[in-house]
């Protein structure tokens, strides 16, 4: 662990409940650990505010602590392979069933120009990992977990992105964010440029024709306000395809870039500085990027920034933007005390490197994914011309390459959270909400396990080779290979630091190379639809937002006067989406005019309208 200055406000602390309020036991305690956290803290909220005589604060915490105690008191462990009664009932899934098919026959696109626009990433979120993801979230509150809904899940348009670099099978998120940000395919490694550039070749990414603009720019050059937010490194992947044009994605400081490159190139924090100068709010972490190589960091003064240049480019940041109210912070308590009404512009870089993981992050000192998009938000919405916001849930693919499924899936339950809590602060009749993924891993969840398994343990059986015992997560590849297997304990398996096993030794787990979703909601989401090329997405965002790049499309006819909401051409693969196998049975039935099915008490289908 890093040795923090002292003094600074921002010491790591253990976070152990005081003793006051409640605690969890065995099987209830990891259901409900989210909740119990969630108690205890404002529990003592509550007794400041009783300290305090802050009578508006105490009844809201109180409240909140009603709500709380109630869901704890629900959320009792659950017996897997236990069928809860009512699913033992035909009559429960045809009742489902119908309900969806109603959302989907109600459901009506909106078709308008699209003032605002958010793309929320999760980085190496495939589709697996949204399932464990959703199975983890319903059973922190104690339920079987495979039949929650996370936020995403109620985007009402649903499509799959194919991932593959121009160069490579199995993507890098370099040539993938280049895509779904700047609207063309490119090389793995390389950002902002194209294919025509390989990595490492400096000398070709200078060349014009190679550059390409992103939705960022595309945005600044209507006016609208932007923020690139993360909890990588500013510098990362993904928020550098915003702004950045790199032959290497690694070039993040000069002190990464061949002494030749660095003669003729500039390194990607530079570029995030003058390529898109009028960036609103920029959050993450990557600090040392910024500063010189002499230079201690503010919270870790045993590590220094990296540039050789000597160059302090927070600094120069604000210098840039005198003329403005611009204002930089490093800690939760700075970023809470900044006023969106009198920001203009924002920089937060929370950490030397990425920022913490979720589960190691200290709330008091560190802001969560949540706290960066609320703020930004705040500053972002005083546009009236709208705004471009990118969200990006990084580490979920640390975690992955760690070879550790419980940081990962804990990554993914805070992005999820961040797009229910966003989702419900916008008007989604002027906001196309995208959520999307750049890529998967080798990750699985497999082994027959019963229903309501709990996620982190065992496949149902021992294995029917060795007779020992095997989790229902499961890599690829990874740092969790063992070539002489033992059985492991339940006390192993749960630790938030275990690494599941791996078929095939790696340092670094992989990223895998099937297609991942796409949900949206919003001015024209209902154009994602079936299987696209990953480069779409950025086109529709810019479709739909009416702008000019990369292709002119503020003639659109959406782009005027919004006309009248029609009926969806895509009614029925949304359907099929929203329902599954059994909505598409019932489906059927409708389409046939047909009563579903026949001796039951199902009610006839045949006053349906279009029938």
């Amino acid at each position: 662990m890093r040795a923090r200055r002292g003094g600074t406000g921002k010491q790591r602390t253990n976070n152990k409940p005081s003793g006051r309020g409640i605690r969890a036991k065995d099987q209830r305690s990891r259901a409900c650990e989210q909740t119990i956290r969630l108690y205890n803290c404002y529990l003592d909220r509550w007794t400041s505010s009783l300290n305090k005589r802050n009578t508006s604060k105490m009844f809201a915490c109180f409240l909140t602590l009603i709500c709380l105690l109630g869901e704890i008191s629900c959320a009792k462990p659950y017996d897997p392979g236990t069928v809860p009664a009512e699913e033992l009932n035909a009559q429960f899934w045809y009742k489902i069933a119908k309900e969806d098919l109603k959302q989907v026959k109600d459901l009506t696109p909106i078709v308008k120009k699209a003032k605002n626009v958010i793309l929320f990433l999760g980085d190496g979120m495939g589709l697996p990992t949204v399932t464990a993801a959703r199975i983890l979230k319903g059973q922190r509150i104690g339920k079987p977990g495979e039949e929650t809904k996370l936020a995403m899940d109620r985007y009402p348009y649903v499509a799959l992105s194919k991932t593959y670099n121009t160069n490579a099978q199995v993507s890098d998120s370099a040539g993938t964010a280049t895509a779904f940000l700047c609207g063309a395919k490119t090389n793995s490694g390389t950002l902002g440029v194209t294919a025509n550039v390989t990595r490492g070749d400096y000398k070709a990414s200078l060349y014009p024709g190679n550059r390409l603009e992103s939705i960022v720019k595309w945005a600044e050059d209507m006016e609208k306000s932007t923020a690139v937010i993360t909890t990588t490194r500013v510098t990362h992947a993904t928020p550098g395809a915003s702004y950045a044009h790199s032959a290497d994605r690694d070039w993040m400081s000069d002190a990464e870039m061949p002494e030749d490159a660095r003669s003729f190139s500039k390194d990607i924090a530079q570029q995030l500085l003058e390529n898109i100068p009028n960036i609103e709010v920029i959050m993450g972490g990557g600090r040392k990027y910024m500063y010189p190589s002499d230079q201690p960091d503010v919270e870790y003064p045993d590590e220094n920034g990296t540039r050789l240049d000597k160059k302090n480019l927070v600094q120069d940041w604000l210098d840039m933007h005198k003329a403005k109210s611009a204002s930089y912070v490093w800690n939760r308590t700075a970023l809470e005390d900044i006023d969106a009404k009198t920001t203009d512009f924002l920089l937060g870089l929370f950490e030397p490197g990425d920022m913490q993981f979720e589960q190691e992050r200290n709330t008091t000192s560190d802001p969560s994914l949540l706290d960066m998009v609320k703020k930004a938000l705040e500053i972002l919405k005083k546009n009236t011309n709208g705004y471009f916001m990118l969200v990006e849930g990084g580490r979920i693919d640390h975690g992955h390459h760690d070879g550790c499924a419980h940081k990962a899936l804990t990554e993914a339950v805070a992005f999820d959270d961040v797009v229910g809590n966003i989702t419900n602060m916008v008007n989604k009749d002027d906001t196309l909400l995208v959520v999307t993924a750049d890529h998967s891993h080798t990750f699985s969840l497999g082994g027959y396990a019963l229903r309501g398994n709990p996620i982190f343990e065992f496949a149902k059986d021992l294995s029917d080779e060795d007779n020992l015992t095997y989790t229902s997560i499961l890599y690829g590849n990874g740092p969790g290979y063992q070539a002489n297997r033992t059985n492991l304990t339940t006390e192993e398996v749960v630790d938030k630091n275990y690494l599941q096993r791996a078929s095939v030794p790696l340092k670094s787990e992989t990223h895998g190379g099937e297609d991942v979703a796409i949900y949206a909601q919003g001015p024209m989401a209902h154009f994602f639809q079936g299987v696209k090329e990953q480069n779409y997405i950025a086109h529709l965002m810019s479709y739909a937002a009416c702008m000019k790049s990369p292709v002119d499309y503020s003639t659109e006819s959406h782009c005027n006067a919004a006309p009248p909401l029609v009926t969806s051409p895509f009614l029925f693969s949304s359907l099929f989406a929203a329902s599954g196998l059994l909505g598409l049975w019932l489906c059927a039935g409708t389409l046939g005019c047909a009563s579903v099915p026949s001796g039951t008490k199902s009610k006839m289908l045949v006053d349906e309208a279009h029938c």
